[in-house]
């Protein structure tokens, strides 16, 4: 089972993407700030994380956990709530693999990480 940290200040987005995310066969931890993702982390790498991009400190979680042994596997979606660019480049520049826009539901978490081979 692959491992997933969503960490987002949002209960209700942690909740259900927990949700939705443990149905796809993930071992999901949430995290309400960038400290408690870098915690979790530390004590073992997930292969998958989210990140809000309003979350505090969210550039410093990217670049600390790349900056680990093994961190450059991880596979970092970089949560935007619109296509920014100023926002999605600075994740791009901290090391995000990709984009997630919010909100997202079901079908968008499904598709991408049913489609996706980390998920197999």
């Amino acid at each position: 089972m692959q491992r997933l940290i969503i960490a987002d200040g949002s209960d209700i987005v942690r909740k259900v993407g927990k949700r939705i995310l443990s149905e796809l066969n993930f071992d999901v931890l949430e995290a309400p700030s960038a400290r408690d993702a870098l915690r979790a982390c530390q004590t073992e790498l997930p292969q998958v994380m989210i990140i809000d991009a309003g979350l505090e400190g969210a550039i410093d979680l990217i670049t600390n956990v790349r900056a680990m042994p093994e961190g450059k596997e991880v596979k970092i979606y970089y949560c935007v709530v619109e296509a920014d660019l100023k926002t999605m480049m600075a994740g791009k520049r901290a090391g995000a693999s990709d984009f997630l826009q919010k909100p997202f539901d079901r079908k968008i978490l499904t598709k991408i990480f049913s489609d996706n081979p980390i998920a197999a």
